[in-house]
């Protein structure tokens, strides 16, 4: 039986609908929107309020540093995820947020901050702000002079007493007040909080831990750096249980935007080009601050010569190394893989179970590992072969023995990828080949190795970009060296990532900005090859496909 529908023709039967057989319109509608469970419910209250409690979080310091762009950016980043996720609407966009946002924050930023410090002088020296290098050039040439007045001192700290940071704890000779003092400056105790012991050293306080003696001996050098500024100059230590407040010898003069030595009587001017103090004969002051320098980085990386030379040859040993690790190892994968791909061989697995063995140890032991095998007095690989070679002493041995260790760790990875493009390969276009007369060695120069290279291709280009940058293999075998003696900043060994990381980090001080320009390069030399090396996978995809 059927009922008639508005229109010529038109039939229905009970119990369908015009969108579907048996279900009526409200219940698909409910379907596709199915109802919040209490435990959803919940959780997304949870969530939301995490939201928010990061958001007030952030808030604050950026009101106190008067972050407006940032400050209404945050707002509007959090009122559109409250809308999005209390409304019913915009579902795919629910699931593409949280996504999108994490990409932004472990991505996007970092690439985005780096950029921006490699156009600055940020390491160290230049820091801070010009304001915070004047505070620290005046402290740091505060002088006892007669009449200075001590305190008694114990040595505190808020946290851990080998790690956190320090305080001093003064107790004043005039009138018996107690307060606590760090780089930000001095703030007076509640009288309650403290306990004085006769000569007015402090022995306790609320919120700190006083430091005994041995723990304040071996951060003595700490203590003896720290200064804490004060209204009429700032207070050093005199040992470990007495402080002065000191005057200052060098000040700052607004007018001629320099720095005076009242003893000397020499003037350091501001350069705002450097961020420097600098005076008349060229010295500069080791306090400077952080400045825009536009592409000065990316200058002396191209033609400062003790950084050019530097950085060009290890651009070209970084290219050997990366091209001769993934190379050797792909090399020496497929080869295994082809040999227990053949249907000749017995024990496969058990062949197989141990050729991956490299690949399932912790890299970073391995590493070290094999740095001791190649130790020149003691290590196996001389006594095994009775060798008196001094592998990590030489430039070319050094770079052969990293290279060796690569193709250890790295060829079981391989060895896994092709093994399964291997098994990808129909068996018909092999026999194909040898059918029409074909030797072992044409058939897999023309078959077996350009299939084998659409396949892993990506997987080579990857491996190509992971060796580019791998710092592992250098830093924790040679650390770079042999270093010629005219340079220690760059060894032989060295990639471009462990020079960059010398350069930020290195004993010599730390150049941040720099490091940053040489990180840039990196990424675009990596980022170039690889766009070359897809297209021209690309191209093969197309003949073979």
């Amino acid at each position: 039986m059927s009922t008639k529908l508005s229109g010529p023709g038109s039939t229905r039967t009970p119990g369908r609908g015009p969108l579907g057989p048996g279900l009526p319109r409200t219940a698909r509608t409910a379907r596709h929107h199915a109802p919040v469970t209490a435990t959803g419910l919940v959780v997304k209250v949870i969530l939301l309020g995490l939201v928010a409690g990061i958001a007030l979080w952030a808030a604050f310091p950026l009101v106190e540093a008067g972050r407006w762009v940032g400050l209404a950016l945050l707002a509007a980043t959090t009122a559109g995820l409250f809308y999005l996720y209390l409304t019913p609407r915009h579902i795919p966009a629910k699931y593409l947020v949280p996504g999108t946002l994490f990409l932004i924050a472990f991505q996007v930023f970092p690439v985005l901050y780096t950029a921006s410090t490699a156009f600055t002088n940020f390491g160290d020296g230049h820091r801070g702000s010009k304001d915070d290098a004047v505070v620290a050039i005046q402290s740091s040439s505060v002088k006892q002079v007669p009449g200075s007045t001590e305190y008694a001192l114990s040595v505190a700290t808020a946290g851990d007493p080998a790690t956190g940071a320090l305080v001093f704890l003064v107790t004043d000779p005039a009138t018996g007040t107690v307060s606590a003092g760090d780089a930000d400056g001095l703030r007076r105790l509640d009288a309650a909080d403290v306990t004085v012991a006769p000569g007015g050293r402090v022995t306790a306080a609320d919120g700190y831990t006083v430091l005994n003696f041995g723990q304040a001996s071996a951060r003595s050098q700490e203590i003896t750096d720290l200064v804490v500024p004060t209204a009429g100059g700032a207070l050093r230590s005199s040992g470990l249980s007495r402080a002065y407040e000191g005057r200052a010898i060098r000040a700052y003069d607004a007018g001629c935007d320099c720095v005076t030595d009242s003893e000397s009587g020499k003037t350091w001017t501001a350069d705002e080009a450097t961020g420097s103090f600098v005076a008349a004969d060229g010295e500069r002051l080791a306090q400077g601050w952080k400045v825009n320098v536009g592409l000065e980085n990316f200058s002396r990386v191209l033609t400062d010569p003790n950084i050019s030379g530097p950085f060009f040859g290890t651009l070209l040993w970084n290219f050997a190394f990366a091209i001769g690790s993934t190379g050797f190892t792909f090399g020496l994968g497929m080869a295994i893989a082809l040999a227990l791909h053949s249907p000749r061989m017995r024990g496969t697995n058990l062949y197989r179970v141990l050729l991956i063995l490299p690949y399932a140890m912790p890299s970073f032991a391995m590493l070290l590992v094999w740095r001791d095998m190649f130790n020149t007095d003691f290590g196996l690989i001389n006594n095994l072969f009775g060798l008196g070679v001094d592998w990590f002493g030489q430039d070319w041995s050094a770079r052969a023995a990293v290279l060796l260790v690569q193709l250890w760790l790295g060829y079981p990875y391989m060895f896994l990828v092709a093994t399964g493009a291997l098994q990808a390969i129909p068996k018909e276009l092999t026999e194909a080949t040898s059918v029409d007369g074909a030797s072992p060695w044409q058939s897999f120069r023309a078959v077996t190795l350009p299939l084998l290279l659409v396949a892993l291709s990506p997987l080579l280009i990857a491996s190509f970009a992971y060796n580019f940058n791998n710092i592992n293999a250098i830093w924790l075998t040679t650390e770079g060296g042999p270093f010629p003696a005219d340079n220690p900043r760059n060894g032989a060994t060295d990639l471009l990532i462990t020079y960059t990381y010398r350069l930020a980090f290195g004993a010599q001080g730390a150049e941040f900005g720099m490091a940053a320009a040489v990180s840039i390069f990196i990424f675009a030399i990596v980022a170039t090859v690889s766009a070359i090396s897809f297209r021209n996978t690309r191209k093969q995809e197309e003949v073979y496909s």
